[in-house]
């Protein structure tokens, strides 16, 4: 299998269950909220739910390409990825996903969904901290200290003069 068709499994196995089948199960839990585009939370809701999709596909781009590796953590990049979107946020692809649950849940109305996101996100951050930071610094040494000294996990934000 290329890489690319790993990347394309791997991106509806992960982040497809995370942003699709999860919040259908939650929403599956109570009646449909009605979806107006005459109300500007929609229009705001689209935007989060698009700019987050393109990040992620831009980002799962960006491990196929010059990472070498996919999203998974069974057939990572095997090589430091610090361009696109990694030049300004260390987790650009869970941002991603969290903006696209938020756009979720101001979409659909739903408190479930927020509290989902809330609750991914709470979990993919101790997840970084207890597993995936350790495994770089460990694969990547000390270009990825050095790379953490100079963008942020969380906040993006605009990249320090090489």
């Amino acid at each position: 299998m290329t890489m690319w068709l790993r990347s394309a499994a791997f991106t509806i196995l992960l982040p497809g269950t995370a942003t699709v089948m999860l919040p259908a199960a939650i929403l599956a839990s109570r009646p449909g909220a009605v979806v107006s585009l005459r109300d500007p939370r929609t229009w705001v809701a689209g935007v989060a739910i698009a700019a987050g999709a393109a990040g992620l596909l831009r980002c799962i781009w960006e491990f196929a390409a010059r990472g070498r590796g996919t999203l998974a953590p069974v057939d990572p990049p095997t090589r430091l990825v610090v361009s696109g979107l990694y030049r300004y946020v260390r987790n650009p692809m869970y941002v991603c996903v969290v903006t696209i649950l938020a756009g979720e849940a101001l979409l659909w109305r739903s408190a479930a969904l927020g509290i989902y996101a809330g609750a991914f996100l709470a979990v993919t951050h101790a997840f970084i901290l207890i597993h995936e930071e350790p495994a770089l610094r460990q694969t990547f040494g000390a270009s990825y200290t050095a790379y953490t000294r100079s963008v942020s996990r969380w906040i993006p934000r605009r990249p320090h003069a090489p």
